[in-house]
């Protein structure tokens, strides 16, 4: 396994991380005790990133997580968030020091543990004054509840504003090979203040993990079904929307070959070139399975060359894929 600095935690975390998103529901049926199976299975490879969020099924994911782990819970470094999914709010956010307060117990209950090594706000609160987030997680720190703590997806300058009241210790952003919007500024402002990243979606919702064709139809509970009407969020649209999904498919169809190359999979190049960009601390991937695990971490301990990335970033320009959609931070 190879390991990264977590910025300036002291932590290293290991280079792909395990997203659990898609055990709180939203991407179809998923066996639990294979995820359970799978969790075991990235622990004993070396894997010690586990991301989950109160957002993610109302706690099913949380819960979903604790139990997978059972009595290796020491073995990582548990991520969880807040900030998000709250009916009764404006935008469905709340980042205020009550609800700080009450999402913590929720979530170290949840997941039957009595800290998190690092806690971020979900989405931006913009109702609610960034120093009064800031100094509510700093808070919960001093109480042991959380090691360390920081943000998604929030934009540049909201990351600095959050910083001169509390030191961002993590971040977390999509990237992927079909988003690449983070690289222009937010990228270089986490190196500059040696701020840990997490790259969420690596896989692009599992367009890059190379099941899809021109002809996939989404189960109606799966939210892929509904992305090409998610026009507030040009991301999912550009993914899965009809006037994009063919061209996207094409590009895939592409890479496939390039991976093939290499003697890798397709996840595996994707999952190689997220982790290529020096910001990066751990590229997170949704799992399901023990081999999903087992193929996902083959992504490391080989590198992509200057040739590879140029044709990678051939074969998007000639497939008419626009890997920089809209700024959805700026929208939301």
């Amino acid at each position: 396994m190879e390991y990264r600095p977590f910025g300036t935690t002291g932590l290293d975390v290991s280079a792909i991380g395990f997203g659990c998103w898609e055990i709180g529901g939203g991407y179809g049926d998923i066996e639990a005790a294979e995820f359970e199976r799978a969790i075991s299975r990235a622990l004993d490879l070396g894997v010690n990133c586990f991301d989950t969020a109160e957002g993610y099924g109302q706690g099913a994911s949380e819960r979903a997580l604790a139990a997978a782990l059972g009595n290796r819970r020491d073995e990582a470094i548990v991520v969880t968030k807040f900030g998000m999914g709250y009916r009764e709010m404006p935008n469905l956010r709340d980042s205020s020091p009550a609800r700080v307060k009450a999402s913590i117990e929720k979530s170290l209950t949840n997941l039957g543990t009595d800290h998190v090594d690092v806690y971020l706000v979900h989405w931006p609160d913009r109702n609610t004054p960034f120093e009064e987030t800031m100094a509510a997680l700093e808070a919960i720190v001093q109480e042991g509840k959380a090691r360390f703590v920081g943000l998604s997806n929030f934009k540049r300058d909201e990351i600095e504003q959050c910083n001169t009241a509390r030191r961002v210790d993590v971040v977390q952003y999509g990237w992927n090979m079909f988003d690449q919007r983070m690289e222009e500024s937010v990228f270089p402002y986490c190196e500059q203040e040696s701020i840990g990243v997490m790259a969420y979606g690596s896989l692009a919702y599992g367009l890059l993990a190379g099941a899809f064709n021109k002809d996939t139809v989404f189960a109606a509970d799966d939210w892929r079904s509904r992305a090409p009407n998610m026009g507030s969020i040009k991301l999912f649209e550009s993914l899965f929307g009809a006037d994009h999904f063919t061209n996207n498919i094409a590009a895939v169809e592409e890479l496939k070959v390039l991976a093939a190359s290499h003697g890798k999979s397709l996840a595996q190049l994707a999952l190689r070139w997220t982790t290529s960009n020096p910001a990066i601390s751990t590229a997170l991937v949704g799992c399901r399975t023990v081999a999903e695990v087992e193929d996902n971490v083959g992504a490391l301990g080989w590198d992509l060359s200057a040739q590879d990335l140029n044709e990678i970033s051939a074969i998007f320009e000639r497939n008419g894929v626009n890997t920089a959609p809209g700024y959805w931070i700026e929208e939301a």
